[in-house]
């Protein structure tokens, strides 16, 4: 599992295909940092005691320790705890977490392809 760290050096060194007033910007642009942050935080949340279980998951492909929101759902259990995940990081952060629609598109299109 990557670290928030590890997640912004990635992001920062892509190529400037993010356009902010008709201008392609780098993701280091200032106007992004709001977001990256809180992006940065579902990395974070995987050493915090409180969230471990409902943050990772065993992945059925190899059976490693994921990162939820790079999970592929397999029972209502896996259903719930996103959710409960979700719904704890939203509190913690004071909003979206940007994540979601990502995670549900995956699995979403696990089940049609």
């Amino acid at each position: 599992m990557r670290t928030s760290t590890e997640f912004a050096e990635k992001l920062y060194g892509m190529k400037k295909n993010v356009y902010m007033d008709g201008k392609p910007v780098g993701r280091d642009d200032p106007r992004l940092a709001p977001s990256i942050k809180v992006l940065a935080k579902t990395f974070d949340l995987i050493n915090d005691a409180e969230f471990k279980e409902l943050i990772t998951a065993t992945s059925h492909l190899n059976g490693q320790q994921i990162n939820r929101f790079t999970h592929i759902n397999r029972n209502s259990e896996d259903l719930l705890k996103k959710q409960e995940m979700i719904r704890k990081a939203c509190h913690l952060t004071g909003g979206c977490i940007q994540r979601c629609m990502g995670c549900d598109a995956m699995n979403g299109l696990s089940v049609i392809t």
